[in-house]
């Protein structure tokens, strides 16, 4: 049984490494397709604008150069020196015309460029948003299959735990007498404290500062650049960790750098992830329902952590996202 176990177990964390690797790949370029599609948005509206000026310029030379040369010269004096007059005119809106219609033709190219690379960066966001999906679906298999095993090896422990129910119900009121001295810490940084629910239905999550953003950032273990697809609050070691929304727990286990996890789905392509759980201090399995600011787990350092802290996840459609702006939205100051 304990050996069914820990090959359950191990098997739920090698996958479940390799979706988070999937999961940032995406994350990555789904920041990059953005990026790149704002850009050829504000470089399609620069090359509308050089095209309207060309498309003006052409016109006025047009106008201009109406002239019929022979009538003109033949007429009388006065004729042929407008006529001189106007086409000198015409020879410097020709050039420039040429000009703008140059800038205009750079402003066209450099907007389709950009809508090239930005359609190829969707495309490569969509593969590997499939990826990051399909590694998912294996993650949280396994992480069921783990969780099933420790359930079946727990149950049978049960029989022979039944003949220490005194020292059990000891330690269970030990536990939560600990767990009430745990609940009523500190508040500061939000006006509402830890698990607290706000107007709009939504609680925050945990205590402690904002010490990383999301975005992209120097890795504090890595010291490269990499994407950060949440908000971390720096918390102390076993402070509860709240649901920040209702739902449904999709996932509940050990996942690569984020250390043991947990991951809620609200519904409405909205989702929250918490990481870095301490160990044996996750209480919600896959499949259970929780409601808004339920304590879910524990504060811990585990995974690739350098202390104590919530990183602390909002996915739309699958898609991270800034907590910090959706949570003010919800009613929520985080930090």
């Amino acid at each position: 049984m304990e050996k069914k176990v820990e090959v359950a177990a191990a098997e739920a964390e090698r996958v479940g490494a390799i979706y988070q690797v999937a999961q940032l790949a995406f994350d990555e370029a789904a920041y990059k397709a953005d990026q790149l599609q704002a850009q050829a948005d504000e470089a399609k509206k620069d090359a509308d604008a050089s095209r309207i000026r060309a498309g003006q310029f052409v016109s006025e030379l047009a106008r201009v150069g109406n002239i019929n040369v022979s009538t003109s010269l033949l007429s009388n004096e006065s004729g042929a020196a407008d006529l001189l007059s106007r086409l000198g005119f015409a020879s410097i809106i020709a050039s420039q015309a040429d000009g703008i219609y140059q800038a205009a033709i750079r402003d066209q190219n450099s907007a389709q460029s950009l809508t090239d690379q930005a359609t190829v960066a969707k495309n490569e966001r969509d593969a590997l948003r499939a990826e990051a999906e399909a590694a998912f679906e294996i993650a949280q298999t396994a992480a069921i299959e783990a969780q099933t095993a420790f359930q079946e090896q727990q149950d049978h422990r049960a029989t022979l735990l039944a003949q220490l129910a005194t020292l059990v119900e000891n330690r269970l009121a030990t536990e939560e007498e600990y767990q009430k001295g745990l609940d009523d810490g500190g508040t500061a940084g939000s006006d509402l404290p830890p698990g607290a629910i706000s107007s709009k239905g939504w609680a925050r999550p945990a205590a402690g500062y904002i010490s990383s953003r999301f975005g992209w950032r120097i890795h504090p273990i890595y010291h490269t650049s990499m994407f950060h697809s949440g908000t971390d609050l720096a918390a102390g070691c076993l402070v509860p960790i709240y649901a920040a929304r209702g739902g449904q727990v999709s996932y509940a286990a050990p996942l690569g750098t984020y250390g043991n996890f947990i991951l809620i789905t609200h519904g409405g392509g909205i989702s929250t992830g918490y990481a870095h759980i301490a160990n044996g201090r996750t209480f919600v399995k896959i499949g259970e329902q929780v409601s808004t600011g339920t304590h879910i787990a524990d504060v811990g350092s585990t995974g690739g952590s350098t202390g104590c802290h919530l990183h602390f996840e909002v996915r739309e459609n699958g898609k991270a996202t800034d907590a910090v702006p959706f949570m003010r939205r919800m009613g929520i100051t985080l930090g």
